[in-house]
């Protein structure tokens, strides 16, 4: 069996709730040895959401797989020095901390540096390492507000809305393993083994958010033009929307080429669209959105769902159901692509989750365990970086490092 792309890569995480520990997660996903570093109470998106009885959230353990945990007191003079051998070993450190955090545990980035000159630093936080901004405190919702993503999500005559999930969390984790294996590429592949250095990869979850706003900014600066809540409408080409079915769910559309709109209006019958001059090309059609949109949902309205996927799939139009979590995890195209996996699990008998992105033909990803227990591996990591039993038991016996149990949380 071929290696895993990123085997024999070390990370240390030092973080919490979202943004970061994503990112540790995909490098996981693809051999990176990803060793977790938590306070003694544990990372606190254990306890955010469903959970089985007695156990961590399903979340978080979704969001640790394949880690190994161990549970440091980091604000500790003993605590600091266990990271600081850590990061000795370490190819990358993933870290979601406030500026200036990590520097009062003798952990700045200057500090690691030192201690291996080959360290790529991977630092997420709300508005970055530098700007006037710099030291605010800002998570996901604070980036998805400022990034402009929740200005035009929504409908005109409501308040702005969020997209229903962690998006600024998870662009920003995104953005990190990019520039975690750009770093990588840069240091193993373009240096002699003799030149090779480290760098800093500096992702701002605002930032994550922003980039992806296409043609906003240029069409303010340069039209004037501030762009608008228009609901599922597309602001730049029609027909793409939601259209209700005659059972009462909701069907997604996009014929918005030429050649795509003269299908779909031949499936429903409305060659008169077809041939009407305004709606000859996709400028005209985003200006009669509104009446082409009436048309395709009054067709829409007349069929089943199924019956409507099916008119579509013949004429070889895009269209897909608006699916909740049940319709996804009973969708065979998922079930093929191995998108819902099962893992088994020791405390919970076995847990399912979504699958590994992207497919890799020769060096796939993998899920090997869900997340650990808090603290899990605390002793087997310090016996691999030369800590003593001895040691190892001091340590316990001062409450530096710890072996967290969400059961005996809840009993407390």
């Amino acid at each position: 069996m071929n290696k895993k792309p990123l085997e024999g890569i070390k990370v240390v995480e030092l973080g919490a709730f979202i943004a970061g520990p994503f990112a540790s997660r995909l490098l996981g996903e693809f051999g990176a040895e990803v060793i977790k570093v938590e306070s003694p109470k544990g990372d606190q998106l254990r306890t955010w959401g469903p959970h089985a009885p007695g156990q961590d959230s399903y979340w978080s353990m979704i969001q640790s797989r394949n880690k190994r945990s161990i549970s440091v007191d980091m604000r500790t003079f003993d605590g600091q020095e266990i990271v600081r051998e850590l990061i000795k070993e370490a190819d990358v450190v993933l870290e979601n901390f406030k500026p200036g955090t990590l520097l009062k545990w003798r952990l700045s980035h200057e500090e690691m540096k030192e201690l291996n000159p080959k360290l790529i630093i991977t630092s997420i936080t709300g508005f970055g390492q530098t700007g006037p901004y710099r030291d605010l405190p800002g998570f996901g919702n604070i980036a998805e507000s400022m990034g402009g993503l929740r200005y035009v999500t929504g409908y005109p005559d409501r308040p702005p809305v969020r997209v229903g999930l962690a998006i600024g969390d998870s662009l920003a984790g995104l953005y990190a393993v990019i520039g975690t294996l750009l770093s990588l590429y840069n240091r193993d592949i373009q240096f002699e083994v003799t030149e090779r250095k480290g760098q800093v990869v500096d992702v701002a979850l605002y930032e994550a958010v922003f980039s992806l706003l296409d043609s906003i900014v240029t069409e303010y600066v340069h039209e004037g033009i501030v762009r608008e809540r228009t609901g599922n409408q597309h602001v730049a080409t029609a027909p793409s929307n939601v259209y209700q079915t005659k059972d009462g769910k909701y069907v997604a559309i996009g014929a918005n080429s030429d050649s795509l709109f003269k299908r779909l209006t031949a499936a429903m019958g409305r060659e008169d669209l077809a041939n009407n001059p305004k709606l000859q090309n996709n400028a005209g059609r985003a200006k009669e959105a509104d009446l082409i949109d009436e048309a395709v949902e009054n067709w829409t309205r007349q069929y089943n769902l199924d019956e409507v996927m099916k008119q579509l799939n013949a004429v070889s139009v895009p269209g897909g159901p608006i699916y909740n979590v049940e319709d996804i995890v009973k969708d065979t195209h998922y079930q093929a692509r191995d998108m819902i996996i099962a893992i088994p699990d020791e405390r919970i008998g076995e847990i399912v989750m979504q699958g590994v992105v992207p497919k890799l033909s020769e060096t796939p990803g993998e899920v090997k365990w869900a997340g650990p227990e808090c603290g899990a591996h605390t002793e087997e990591v310090l016996s691999s970086i030369g800590y003593t039993a001895d040691k190892i038991k001091e340590l316990k016996s001062k409450n530096i490092i710890k072996n967290y149990s969400r059961t005996q949380s809840l009993n407390q």
